[in-house]
């Protein structure tokens, strides 16, 4: 079947009941065995926000920007199964040679911040946008956590993708060769990274896609470099000052750090912002008795603590925890049933997606990875 953004979804029929019957010992005996199988037929990817239960049987993890990269260099396998969400599946097919069939576990592994933005609410705005600056030209760029349309949409017009990793170096190459950016479908990041890269705030204004029009005056948009997206992480954004403030009250020499789709504010307040990956080098590399309170996803933090147990290592939300519940579809149980399947010679909840929006999503990927070698 294929949904309206011309994405084809291969799905058998839902996972059986029996495997939620399953002891985790016998869910890890059966995981086991049919990866020994498969052998290098398969390769499975795990997001670092993953459940300890997946990520221990993935070959490799990273963030969206290391994914993708080991999706183009790991592409050997003929199955590529994603421990992760249905944008980061879509990405891996794109970057993947023919022949090779991208697996999600569970189809409804989704993004919130992804479904903020649509092909047509984002047409609407490039509209609104070209008919405003008919002879300024405005360069599109789309975050990773977003859909495979708008990753081609930006690939047809002279834009790229980015990552919390290398949104500055985008935008410098953005900045190029354009006056304006369009950028999607999180603002946090668009603002963060514009305001480390000198961009005045008034300089950076809000699209609002809900009532289709922008959140600024025709001077402000007159004079704006960046045009925001108003979408989200609905995680990062939980994240506090008054978080911040309290941790450092409670533990003094406590460091904060957090990931740039956090607010502004949140941001401003704490010690260090960068990717997954940045989080993960800097407290991996830290001195024995450091202490630290991470701005993410709460799997990766607990992972972080139990591998780091010479420092203290905490969620910056204290107790009340930010988990990702799109991530947390992805069960032990859903895996197992897809890794049998494909030992079994069947292809279940293959994520692939249509030959034009691969060509021009392809396109805006490749330049990505070119600006950041």
């Amino acid at each position: 079947m294929a949904d309206e953004l011309g994405i084809e979804l291969h799905a058998n029929t839902r996972i059986p009941d029996d495997y939620y019957m399953l002891s985790d010992a016998e869910l890890d005996a059966r995981i086991l065995a049919a990866k020994a199988q498969l052998g290098e037929q398969v390769v499975l990817l795990g997001h670092h926000y993953q459940g300890a239960r997946v990520v221990q049987w993935a070959d490799f993890t990273g963030d969206s920007f290391k994914l993708a990269q080991l999706a183009v260099t790991k592409s050997t396998a003929r199955y590529i199964v994603f421990c992760g969400v249905h944008f980061m599946a879509e990405t891996a097919d794109v970057l993947s040679p023919d022949g090779t069939s991208v697996i999600l576990p569970d189809l409804g592994a989704g993004c919130s911040m992804a479904d903020m933005a649509d092909e047509r609410q984002v047409d609407t705005c490039w509209s609104m946008l070209q008919e405003r600056f008919p002879t300024t030209k405005i360069i599109p760029i789309t975050y990773m956590n977003s859909t495979a349309a708008l990753k081609a949409f930006c690939g047809e017009n002279d834009g790229a993708v980015c990552t919390s990793s290398n949104a500055e170096g985008i935008l410098n190459w953005a900045f190029a060769r354009g006056e304006k950016v369009l950028f999607f479908p999180d603002q946090h990041l668009g603002r963060n990274t514009g305001y480390k890269m000198g961009i005045p705030l008034e300089q950076m204004v809000v699209y609002n896609p809900l009532f289709g029009d922008f959140e600024c005056t025709d001077e402000q948009l007159e004079n704006a470099r960046i045009i925001l997206w108003k979408g989200f992480c609905s995680v990062h954004q939980k994240f506090s000052v008054e978080q911040a403030q309290e941790v450092r009250s409670r533990y003094p020499g406590m460091k904060v750090i957090v990931h740039p789709e956090c607010a502004l504010d949140v941001v401003l307040a704490a010690d260090h912002v960068g990717s997954t990956e940045y989080i993960i080098k800097m407290v991996e590399e830290s001195p024995a008795g450091s202490q630290w309170a991470i701005g993410t996803e709460i799997n990766l933090v607990h992972r972080l603590a139990e591998t780091q147990k010479d420092k203290l290592i905490l969620s910056l939300s204290g107790p009340n925890v930010c988990p990702c519940a799109t991530m947390y579809r992805i069960s032990p149980q859903h895996l197992c049933w897809a890794l049998e399947n494909l030992a079994e010679g069947r292809v279940v909840n293959q994520v692939k997606v249509a030959p034009d929006i691969r060509h021009w999503a392809g396109v805006a990927l490749q330049r990505m990875l070119a600006i950041t070698k």
